[in-house]
């Protein structure tokens, strides 16, 4: 069996070793991705396809908590905890009645029929910890919402430079679909932060 024919690691698991070696550092994806590739390379002899994909990936998992764009951390204390680090029952119980048994965005409640959720305000991906403060009432949908958001900023930022680019080549269709997606998130101000100059 040639070296090239031996089991070896995924991409993850060279992510992972990486960040294993140098703990509670925060570390560039840079450096990362170089040494995962170079490893990679040396027991495949392929080049692996997206290693930054499974830094991400393993942020998005709790494993690695994201110091700033680009930037991670890994952090055994927290790993070792993150599967129990969740609101007890007594501490859901208090956080929907300091609430009043209602969302914080919508005011909805068990009364309308609405499915209340404990929510972590900072999420435990980003280092956010169980605790009272840290919790906020959420009815299901605005939980939903609030998860799919930051997807939607990217979205969001693609069609503004969709938009921007079909003003400039002068495509009065495209410029057209742009702005009834764009007036879509103006409607229910989804990412009001992100704004678009018409």
């Amino acid at each position: 069996m040639s070296g090239k024919d031996k089991p070896t690691k995924t991409i993850r698991e060279l992510v992972l070793e990486y960040f294993k070696r140098h703990p509670n550092e925060d570390i560039p994806h840079g450096p990362v991705v170089d040494w995962v590739e170079e490893q990679y390379l040396r027991l495949t002899g392929r080049k692996p396809r997206d290693p930054w994909r499974a830094i991400r990936n393993l942020h998005e998992d709790g494993v690695l908590i994201k110091v700033r764009k680009g930037v991670y951390r890994y952090d055994p204390e927290a790993v070792e905890h993150r599967d129990v680090e969740d609101f007890t029952p007594e501490q859901k119980e208090q956080i929907l009645k300091r609430d009043g048994y209602r969302c914080v965005v919508c005011g909805r409640g068990v009364q309308e029929g609405v499915e209340l959720h404990v929510d972590h305000i900072k999420p435990k991906y980003l280092g956010g910890k169980s605790t009272i403060e840290n919790g906020q009432t959420l009815c299901a949908q605005h939980n939903l919402m609030k998860k799919t958001l930051r997807q939607t900023e990217t979205g969001k930022k693609m069609f503004i430079r969709l938009y921007e680019l079909a003003k400039k080549e002068g495509d009065d269709l495209l410029l057209r679909f742009c702005q009834e997606v764009l007036e879509i998130y103006e409607k229910y101000n989804i990412n009001g932060h992100i704004q678009w100059e018409r």
